[in-house]
């Protein structure tokens, strides 16, 4: 057995899954590995997560957050054990009934899925929140660069540093001004495949969550953002606009404020993935992930039409190459 394997070994070794069967699981885009565990005579699973230091985030910060998230009243995995010197956790198994998957086989359930998830946002506005990084305007725009550092280039062969400069001074000072504020716990990553349906918990305790590890301070529109503007899943206009107008209801937010700042973070969010998606491509060897970049782009288009954007929206349509099936394909090949 590989060191790794023979450190989760000692850790299962003291739990109740010592005997279990173990299947690995399908990942994500990070270094994180997870093995679903079968306890032969009871049945009862768990998940082991292996995290390897220096390779993925320090297992501390999921830990941390999710006894945030269940101290809420949400569904985070509870943790049976944990070895953060090495980056292992056993953890509490939500299934596998991912939004994702619930809305292919069942997409008249849309609303009702869509109505918990944003609740859990709701809550999440309303709780005190933790000592984080601040997801701040000078972060995001160094990662909405990401566009023009990654995507494009990966595109074009050459990075323009002349159309990235103007980029960053125009939209850092729109998010100066658009996104200041109230600050909220953000996990960065709610979506549809991040999300889990619970259908025996009530409330908004029917939406396990999962990968909120790289959670930092950031504007309240940002996870709704990440949820119905999702690369991954097309969610319907009216869902998107329901969710949004319930949202702002709840939290008693200012309504235009909001919707300008959703519309900008949803630019910010959707350049950022153009660029990290390309980077997965071109210096990673997961070209898989070339195909979700149309659904990025036409969410960036659609966000680039709000007039709070109409001092980068020129500069960024005429700087990044539409995702033709020409451009798709070196990145693919790079």
């Amino acid at each position: 057995m590989t060191n790794r394997a023979v450190l989760a070994e000692a850790l299962i070794a003291h739990t109740q899954w010592s005997n279990a069967t173990r299947a690995p699981l399908a990942g994500d885009a990070s270094n994180r590995r997870y093995e679903r565990l079968t306890d032969p005579n009871t049945g009862r699973t768990a998940v082991l997560m292996d995290s390897p230091p220096g390779k993925a985030e320090p297992v501390e910060a999921f830990v941390r957050m999710a006894s945030y998230l269940r101290s809420l009243g949400l569904s985070a995995p509870e943790i049976y054990a944990e070895d953060t010197h090495y980056g292992f956790l056993l953890l509490e198994d939500l299934g596998d009934d991912l939004f994702a998957r619930i809305l292919t086989q069942t997409p008249e359930m849309e609303r009702d899925l869509y109505e918990a998830a944003t609740d859990v946002l709701i809550t999440l506005y309303n709780a005190p929140t933790l000592s984080l990084q601040s997801y701040d305007p000078t972060l995001m725009t160094e990662l909405a660069a990401l566009a023009f550092s990654k995507y494009a280039h990966g595109v074009l062969g050459r990075h323009d540093a002349d159309a990235c400069e103007r980029f960053e001074h125009r939209f850092s000072d729109i998010l100066h001004q658009e996104t200041s504020g109230t600050k909220v716990v953000i996990q960065r990553d709610y979506h549809a495949e991040n999300m889990i349906w619970l259908p025996d918990r009530q409330g908004v305790q029917r939406v396990g969550l999962l990968d909120f590890q790289t959670a930092m301070l950031g504007h309240p529109a940002y996870d709704l953002v990440s949820m119905l503007q999702d690369v991954r899943r097309d969610v319907a206009p009216g869902t998107e606009m329901r969710m949004v107008n319930r949202y702002i209801t709840e939290t008693g937010v200012n309504d235009h404020d909001f919707r300008t700042a959703y519309a900008v973070l949803g630019a910010q969010r959707n350049l950022r993935i153009l660029g990290v998606f390309a980077r997965l491509a071109t210096e990673y060897g997961k070209p898989h992930y070339v195909d979700l970049i149309p659904a990025t782009w036409a969410h960036l288009m659609r966000d680039l039409e709000h007039p709070s954007l109409a001092t980068i929206a020129d500069l960024v349509r005429q700087s990044l190459p539409a995702p033709t099936t020409e451009n798709l394909d070196r990145l693919r090949q790079a």
